[in-house]
């Protein structure tokens, strides 16, 4: 990996770095645009035309998904659009979706925007589960799971606290209701390991960007459980349409079969290409192992808080869960002057975001963050507390947190 100079990287939860891999695949794709311009679509190697499917299968073996179950297409709104636009069908029994208040707000624009084009009234049929302070209770979103409810939307991680779900217990309570369970995993994607397929998760979503490691705005992916095949997508477009009869320009659209047919546009091939060099890396260390280096990178910078940090009072409060299945790949931090603070981190070397109004984020990567690393970063941490630094950033303000 790229990894900045004289910096510890501590947000690959935000924006992955960039691989070695990723930049010699992008490097051969451009190559190819110089060598064979628009024959590589079905010159390339592999050719463009099928890099969707091909980065697709790659990824679906990560996420415990079938190969025709995944692509990669759009980016996670655009795909929550397409998502919902047709397994949402309100009627008179069921018409209520439910999300948690920490979602990311993205999804609750989509959701919304979708219910109102189809009928539904957001203001009543939108069930939001509350939290309590930074976390879920998963009781009580079993609660909320009734016969009038059409879907249920989460997050298998919870992008503020890293919180981490029990998804499979909320997916078995929702099957026995009859309730669609459809996920953002774009906090979890690359993270930890996923069965989406034999949990029976009926939809899913994620960005690339993240733990994926495929660069800014790279394409997201789109899962769509085997069951729901004969389902058609509720956008239709162009690359989605069937491929071998893809350029007989016919008028009526016929779907690809699985989750390709829920292509709409032409790929991204560069965006594609990053993404392809990535999951080639993560594909070949094994999400089970990542998971293990991910835990303890986040036991480390947890300990060193606990035993050294919190003693004195900073007023700090650690937000994430400390138990290891439930936890995520990131640790977050309160602090009333959490802006502050990590722009201090930020200018002494140490890269970490905050999200208003009080977390600040560290998410040690485990491709490549190092135990030094995390040491190093608390040490920083540590001296800006005690020296105050902090004060010195009150009146600058920053536009990406």
């Amino acid at each position: 990996f790229f990894i900045p100079p004289e910096k510890i990287y501590l947000e690959g939860n935000s924006l992955g770095l960039l691989s070695k891999g990723a930049d010699t695949r992008l490097h051969d794709i451009i190559q190819e645009w110089k060598d064979l311009a628009i024959d590589g679509w079905l010159g390339g190697n592999p050719p463009w035309f099928w890099l969707a499917e091909t980065v697709g299968e790659k990824m679906a073996s990560i996420m415990g998904a079938y190969k025709e179950e995944v692509i990669a297409t759009g980016g996670t709104t655009h795909n929550i659009h397409t998502l919902f636009s047709a397994f949402y069908m309100p009627d008179k029994r069921r018409r209520k979706v439910i999300i948690d208040a920490l979602s990311f707000p993205s999804d609750l624009y989509a959701i919304k925007s979708v219910m109102a084009m189809k009928g539904g009234n957001p203001e009543d049929d939108l069930v939001v589960i509350e939290n309590e302070g930074h976390f879920l209770d998963e009781q009580m979103i079993i609660r909320s799971l009734k016969e009038d409810v059409s879907i249920i939307w989460i997050s298998p991680v919870l992008y503020q606290s890293g919180q981490l779900l029990d998804v499979e217990r909320i997916s078995t309570v929702a099957r026995s209701f009859g309730i669609l369970i459809g996920l953002d995993c774009s906090h979890s994607a690359g993270a930890i390991p996923h069965r989406l397929h034999d949990m029976e998760i009926d939809f899913a979503t994620w960005c690339g960007y993240k733990y994926l490691n495929g660069g800014p705005g790279s394409t997201g992916f789109l899962f769509v459980h085997h069951k729901h095949r004969k389902i058609p997508p509720g956008l239709h477009g162009w690359f989605g349409f069937e491929k071998q009869k893809q350029f007989n320009m016919e008028p009526d659209f016929q779907p690809e079969f699985g989750a390709a047919g829920w292509q709409i546009s032409t790929p991204n091939i560069l965006s594609l290409a990053c993404l392809d060099g990535s999951l080639e890396i993560i594909g070949k260390i094994g999400i089970d192992a990542i998971r293990k280096k991910s835990l303890l990178l986040t036991d480390y910078l947890i300990s060193i808080f606990n035993s050294d940090i919190a003693k004195i009072d900073y007023h700090f409060k650690l937000i994430t869960p400390e138990q290891e299945a439930r936890r995520g790949g990131h640790v977050s931090l309160e602090h009333p002057s959490a802006r502050w603070i990590s722009l201090a981190l930020n200018d002494g070397g140490v890269m970490c975001d905050h999200r208003p109004p009080d977390i600040i984020r560290m998410s040690p990567s485990p491709l490549y963050t190092r135990f030094i690393d995390v040491f190093d970063s608390m040490v920083r941490l540590e001296e800006i507390m005690m020296d105050r630094l902090y004060l010195n950033y009150v009146s600058q303000q920053k536009l990406v947190p």
